[in-house]
């Protein structure tokens, strides 16, 4: 494994990339070298899961089926582990068999992300590694919305406390639909990985598909939203079909 905060060639100093969160009540620095990925799949094709189901169920992958709202023979497979090789390997091999392989691959509608800090999470490694897992395998969220979004290059020429002005707002009201129970959210990371230079991956999930329709409606208020957001989707929506059994690491 590469170290995480090799020595820079140019500077002499120590490049640290790990997440870091809050500070623990007693100050020690919470510091995390590992993250999820979440990479989701869609397919055209899947009217019957049964198969689908019994070979995500056989993958050491953990995963979601959904049924596509917007597609009636529709499928997407979410993927998820804390190694980007399962997502090549294991997905590799579970999409080039059967049933998968007589399906229809959308990859207009794949996306991948990464789990990140902002230096402010009270618990990081649930952060990083937990929560998402506890959001999207919840049998209690049936439905999902993901979609990809970029900022417009202005936003970063904001200083921090600017930026932090705009991201608050957004951040409550994300709060306040969780806090109602109307909605949890998925924040990932896609700098570099996405193909259409996207940075962000956002999933929306919920017992309910009006909320979190309603969620993405209010967001366009925000000044992140209206005047600092530069694409916004495709939109993936989907009913859960199976979701693999969340395992404790």
């Amino acid at each position: 494994m590469r170290p995480q905060h090799p020595e820079s060639s140019h500077t002499g100093e120590t490049l640290d990339i790990r997440e870091i969160g809050a500070p623990t009540p007693d100050g020690n620095l919470q510091t995390s070298s590992r993250r999820l990925y979440l990479q989701l799949h869609a397919f055209a094709g899947g009217a019957q899961p049964e198969a689908l189901i019994e070979a995500l169920s056989a993958s050491s992958v953990e995963s979601v089926l959904y049924h596509d709202l917007n597609d009636p023979t529709g499928v997407g497979v979410l993927l998820i582990a804390t190694d980007p090789d399962d997502l090549v390997f294991e997905g590799r091999k579970l999409f080039h068999s059967q049933p998968f392989s007589e399906l229809r691959s959308k990859p207009e509608l794949t996306m991948i992300g990464r789990t990140y800090s902002t230096g402010r999470e009270p618990d990081l490694e649930d952060w990083l590694l937990v929560k998402p897992r506890r959001n999207v395998l919840n049998p209690e969220l049936r439905w999902a919305i993901w979609y990809p979004l970029r900022r417009k290059p202005e936003f970063y020429l904001l200083t921090p406390p600017e930026q932090g002005k705009i991201l608050a707002e957004h951040g409550m009201m994300g709060r306040a639909y969780a806090e109602a129970g109307y909605a949890n959210d998925i924040r990932l990371a896609c700098f570099g990985l996405d193909q259409h230079d996207n940075e962000f991956v956002i999933g929306l999930v919920g017992a309910e598909l009006y909320p979190l329709s309603r969620l993405v409606q209010d967001m366009r208020k925000t000044q992140q939203t209206a005047k600092y957001i530069d694409s916004l989707g495709p939109f993936f929506v989907g009913q859960v079909c199976w979701q693999s059994p969340m395992q404790v690491d």
